[in-house]
């Protein structure tokens, strides 16, 4: 692994770390959606600087993701060899710059429209914000198919267990969007917010150990 590979890693590390700590303080204020939009929008309204705050902290969070992202791809290391692993990076590029615009609206326009009792122009903006975050969804998937590729790694950058937890928690987070807002099945919304959460902490905890590698003389990294 070249100098230049191993300062793309390291700082693809930085920026994941970065992303997952903001990630984790945004689901701990977002919270499960509620079932019914009515309900959504005055939960809003009685706390409109919490939502801001959550969504702004979401938009600073995915801008990173998509930062690693790019950096890992650039650096043609051993995490993006295989069809699989490189379109993962790509996906985690292109998804989190996807779902920013949700992240933005949510602190904006939606929030406006909830506080100021708009029922119309919030469902509106309810609707793009929502057909946007599919994008985190997708996300979750690459960071599984990433996670999973980890724990089947000869030199895992995390325990191989802890990879697998990861792999979990991102195909959960996935199906519990799914179950909520595709199919309307309320306690989706639960498993959503915890499975991510979950994901979080694994990619803080690769991100972390990925930031510490150091060249090797093998001149790989797993």
């Amino acid at each position: 692994m070249s100098v230049r590979t191993d300062t793309a890693l390291r700082t693809a590390g930085g920026w994941l770390a970065a992303a997952s700590v903001l990630m984790i303080a945004v689901f701990a204020l977002h919270g499960p959606l509620a079932p019914d939009l009515g309900a959504q929008m005055t939960r809003i309204a009685a706390a409109p600087v919490k939502w801001r705050v959550a969504h702004w902290l979401a938009a600073a969070s995915l801008s990173s993701f998509a930062v690693t992202g790019l950096l890992v791809l650039s650096a043609a290391s051993r995490l993006t060899i295989g069809g699989a692993a490189r379109s993962a990076w790509a996906v985690v590029s292109i998804g989190a710059l996807w779902t920013l615009t949700t992240a933005l609206a949510e602190a904006t326009a939606v929030t406006a429209a909830a506080t100021a009792g708009r029922r119309e122009a919030f469902e509106a903006w309810w609707a793009f914000a929502e057909g946007k975050a599919t994008g985190f969804a997708f996300v979750a998937l690459a960071i599984a198919v990433i996670a999973w590729q980890q724990s089947r790694s000869s030199d895992p950058v995390t325990p191989r267990w802890a990879a697998g937890v990861g792999a979990v928690a991102g195909v959960a987070s996935f199906t519990g969007w799914a179950l909520a807002r595709w199919l309307g099945v309320p306690v989706g919304n639960h498993v959503w917010v915890m499975a991510s959460m979950l994901m979080s902490a694994w990619t803080l905890w690769f991100g972390v150990e990925l930031s510490r590698r150091r060249m090797e003389r093998t001149g790989t990294v797993a």
